[in-house]
């Protein structure tokens, strides 16, 4: 048996940068344009083309991408917005920025995506719009949500952070909504370090676009050569939210190997599932009919039934085996100043919260290291 504690500590997560990324981001920086520029614009044209979208605004973040959709579709103060609580706390925290509320509800207990049935049931007179999020990179029900959305005359937001590559019932997440946010940040399917993008309805992502960026009529690339630096109005009081082009010129190279990335994820995946299945205690990830999944996490669920906690099988991998893991998410409703007494218990994401665990899953992971993360969990006395 090998000696686990001599191996190398292999991280949970780890970026996938090749030669193509290095070049492009060097003829970049020899272009002598840094800033927000041709390679975004090359790289917005790529996602909206690929998504089959109207628009697509490249932007420094994901949460920059949430704060504009919110700021474009008009929501603010006396707005609430329903959203899970059984993700990061970017949307809420740039909902409340606006001044709007959060409603938080429920997931579903098989893809730990937003259930929405608990969706229409916290639809009030103030509801201006809904936020769903692809858990893990499994899409939620869109079609479903946007028969919600239509019929009740609210706007739906797709938080797709997590489900670039994905797809459910034919349609690609970031498709349906009205709007989409994605995330580029380091741990993401594709990286450009920090960078997000926001795609959809082309009157609201133009309303997006010049808020993010200060509210000109126009970019400096656009001024570039044609008009004076200066020839600009101010014609809304807008933000800097903008993707540099030597941000942009990773995101170019790595959209290029997103099939590829997601092909080896899902390969992970597979190998993770043949093996792991049946331990007592252990559950692993569902995928419904009709869904090519993104596979940005594969997660494994460990019952309130098992001889280990949660916490207890993650600091086993880590000391005893060197293999890092994550823990994906607090809820929202359960952090600081979202701390609330919810009038219905969100039992489902309260569970979740509780036995979730991200293991290694990510395309430069060997196949060696694949199996250096399932004999670990298989060497765990699963039963007392």
């Amino acid at each position: 048996m090998t000696d686990t504690s001599t191996l190398p500590f292999l991280p949970w997560n780890r970026p996938s940068i090749g030669d193509e990324e290095i070049a492009e981001v060097t003829d970049t920086l020899r272009s002598g344009w840094l800033t927000h520029g041709p390679k975004a614009a090359r790289f917005e044209e790529v996602v909206r083309d690929a998504l089959g979208v109207e628009d697509a605004f490249a932007v420094s973040s994901c949460t920059a991408a949430l704060h504009l959709a919110f700021l474009a579709a008009g929501i603010g103060p006396g707005d609430e917005v329903i959203t899970p609580s059984l993700t990061f706390c970017a949307a809420p925290n740039a909902l409340l920025q606006t001044g709007a509320r959060p409603v938080f509800v429920d997931v579903e207990p098989v893809t730990y995506n937003i259930d929405p049935a608990a969706t229409e049931a916290a639809i009030t007179e103030h509801t201006k719009a809904i936020v769903v999020m692809h858990y893990g990179g499994h899409p939620c029900d869109l079609l479903a949500f946007r028969k919600l959305a239509d019929d009740h005359q609210l706007l739906l937001i797709e938080d797709a952070a997590h489900a670039l590559h994905a797809s459910r019932d034919g349609h690609r997440a970031g498709s349906v909504g009205d709007l989409a946010a994605f995330s580029f940040y380091a741990n993401k399917v594709i990286t450009t370090g920090e960078g997000g993008m926001l795609v959809g309805r082309a009157d609201l992502v133009q309303r997006a676009r010049l808020l993010g960026r200060h509210g000109l009529d126009s970019s400096v690339w656009q001024r570039h050569g044609t008009r004076s630096t200066a020839h600009y109005e101010v014609t809304a009081p807008g933000l800097k939210y903008v993707m540099p082009d030597v941000t942009a010129a990773l995101g170019v190279q790595q959209f290029r190997k997103l099939a590829a990335f997601t092909s080896r994820r899902a390969e992970i995946a597979g190998t993770y599932a043949s093996a792991l299945t049946g331990l007592p205690g252990l559950a692993l990830p569902a995928v419904l009919p009709g869904v090519e999944h993104g596979w940005f996490l594969y997660s494994v669920f460990i019952s309130d039934t098992a001889p280990f906690t949660r916490d207890e099988v993650a600091k086993l991998l880590k000391d005893r085996h060197h293999i890092g893991t994550s823990q994906h998410f607090r809820p929202v409703h359960e952090l600081g100043i979202y701390r609330q007494d919810l009038e219905r218990r969100l039992a489902v994401t309260e569970a979740a919260a509780r036995q979730q665990l991200s293991l290694p899953c990510y395309p430069d992971m060997t196949t060696q290291e694949v199996d250096r993360v399932i004999d670990a969990l298989r060497s765990i006395r699963w039963t007392d």
